[in-house]
């Protein structure tokens, strides 16, 4: 029965004057007299339009292919065939039966789809405000808090380098001993400061006074009445001359203080990183699922009209419940998709905040689509190469981790020299002598030269074999960075370039399926087709769709590895 009533609605159509098939399918798409001028083009124009593709892409692509412009101009010339695509997944029978599309150059593609129930730009309304890139990173920037976290590594260097700083505080000194009792009655008392200088010496200055019965071979600890001043200084000669531990702990602080702030610069361009990751991971969600919705909204619009086909007795109630079908199914992708969108949302929160610093959960509505791909100068590789190497913060890191080494280096030599310090001192006692001799009441000086020396000298030349081992794997690591550097580089590039192709040519398959989605709706709605075929062409309109949204997203990804890579990210 239901075969008899195709029958019948296709004899009524062709009696219509639908008697030619490229008249009939001209009927199908509209009838519009713009649409049959277009499957009436001569094949000379579609060469010609092909061969300026061509000529196009080799001029832009040229230099990356290796061909000259003698081979690209020979390439134009030649003759290019023109792809063909049936309307419907049915190749069988005779070439006047309705259930056999017509075979149409498709040869370039529409850059959109013709039919207006096809799958349109899954892109946000223009009239909602949108959230772009550049205000996530900015945020980044001014509120996320591992941002923050890391600014306090400042602090913490700052600290050590302080602490360090310690090590030439002036230092004061005082004492107060007695001896009340026994046959020898003694009391001293003493007070002086000592000042670490950078050169390695230290000066000291102090008063003293001893009075009472002192032994005969403690004499010196006696002063006159008025008691003892006395300063000096000590040299050193040979080791700690021109580094000792006071020096190299400053030293490696000071260091410390700038390694810091490469390793904020290197969280700062992870964080960055992660955040365009988590932007375009919930730019491509929103895409996912308007694609979702309008794939839904086209099983809605047919349900009415084949319901009522059914009610007349047109088609088989099974072809409802199909649809009905079709219906639920694409309510559960409609779900998954709005869980994927909430997902991804709530992740971009975490890196777009409020200027208090609080979470945003931006909207569908503020999604702003993916933008055209940029293509890249494969020339630049090498330069950008360069510039990646100068301005990576992790060879800055190893450069100072370098210099710290150093340090420690003349270091350990320093402890394979031997002590020799100098002592020079001048002293006076003032007030009323303690003996008739007056023999402590003259200006004293006195000079000193101490020796102190380890003979294996194990301790320094075990420390330096350590650090040059280190310095070793150090220049290693340096060495293996920066050739990764390089290759991170051109594998952006290919990524970049890749992905810019990988979008075109999305985009023309997307207008490709989308245009055999909407013949074969419009077949269907005339009788020539079933729900079957009109399902198989919308899902792959959709595939294409996502193909597209998924080559758009790679190639985002890959611009926010360039930036990575480049380090253009940075705080002063």
């Amino acid at each position: 029965m239901a075969r008899t009533k195709h029958l019948i609605a296709f004899l009524l159509l062709s009696s219509l004057g639908c008697a030619s098939s490229r008249g009939w399918i001209a009927a199908l798409s509209g009838g519009s007299s713009q649409g049959a001028a277009a499957l009436e083009s001569e094949p000379d124009t579609q060469v010609a339009s092909k061969a300026s593709h061509t000529s196009r892409y080799r001029a832009e692509y040229g230099t990356r292919t290796g061909t000259d412009g003698d081979e690209s101009a020979a390439a134009q010339d030649e003759p290019s065939e023109t792809r063909a695509i049936a309307l419907t997944a049915s190749q069988e029978g005779d070439e006047a039966s309705p259930n056999r599309a017509a075979v149409i150059p498709v040869e370039p593609a529409p850059a959109k789809p013709p039919g207006a129930g096809g799958l349109p730009d899954p892109q946000a309304p223009q009239g909602a405000r949108k959230l772009v890139l550049d205000d996530v990173i900015g945020n980044v920037y001014t509120s996320f808090p591992l941002l923050q976290a890391a600014f306090f590594s400042r602090n913490v260097a700052a600290g050590d380098q302080l602490a360090a700083q310690g090590g030439f505080d002036m230092k004061l000194k005082a004492a107060a001993e007695t001896g009340p009792t026994g046959y020898y009655e003694t009391y001293r008392n003493s007070v002086g400061m000592v000042q670490p200088l950078y050169g390695g010496a230290d000066v000291f200055a102090g008063y003293r006074v001893g009075r009472g019965y002192y032994q005969p071979w403690y004499l010196e600890r006696q002063t006159n009445d008025g008691g003892e001043f006395k300063a000096g200084v000590v040299i050193p000669f040979a080791r700690n001359r021109s580094i000792d531990e006071r020096r190299a702990n400053l030293w490696r602080s000071g260091l410390d203080v700038q390694i810091v702030e490469p390793e904020i610069q290197s969280q700062l361009i992870s964080f960055v990183q992660d955040a365009s990751y988590a932007y375009w991971d919930w730019v491509a969600a929103v895409g996912k699922l308007r694609i979702a919705e309008r794939v839904l909204n086209l099983a809605l619009d047919r349900t009415d009209r084949i319901k009522n086909q059914v009610e007349a007795g047109l088609i088989d109630p099974p072809e409802l419940t199909d649809n009905l079908r079709l219906v639920a199914e694409r309510r559960v992708y409609v779900a998954i998709s709005t869980r994927m969108v909430r997902e991804k949302a709530v992740k971009l929160s975490l890196f777009s905040r409020d200027a208090a610093g609080m979470p945003l959960v931006p909207t569908i509505d503020e999604s702003p689509g993916f933008p055209e791909p940029q293509p890249v100068d494969p020339e630049l590789v090498m330069t950008d190469g360069l510039l990646a190497i100068e301005s990576r913060p992790e060879l800055r890191v190893l450069s100072l981790t370098r210099r710290k080494y150093d340090v420690d280096y003349q270091q350990a030599r320093n402890d394979t020299r031997a002590n020799v310090d100098g002592l020079l001192s001048g002293s006076q006692d003032v007030g009323a002598p303690t003996s008739p001799k007056r023999d402590k009441s003259q200006f004293e000086t006195e000079a000193s030269i101490f020796v102190d020396t380890p003979l294996q000298r194990r301790k320094g030349f075990g420390k330096m074999q350590a650090i040059e081992g280190k310095i070793a794997q150090l220049n290693a690591k340096t060495r293996m960075v920066e050739d990764k550097i390089v290759a991170e580089v051109r594998a952006v590039y290919a990524a970049l370039e890749a992905t810019v192709e990988q979008a075109a040519q999305a985009r023309l398959a997307v207008g490709y399926a989308e245009d055999l989605a909407s013949r074969e709706r419009q077949n269907f709605e005339q009788g020539a087709s079933d729900l079957l075929k009109v399902t198989l062409r919308e899902q792959y309109a959709a595939e294409s769709a996502l193909k597209q949204l998924e080559a758009h997203q790679q190639h985002q990804n890959a611009r926010a590895d360039y930036r990575a890579i480049l380090a253009q990210d940075g705080v002063n």
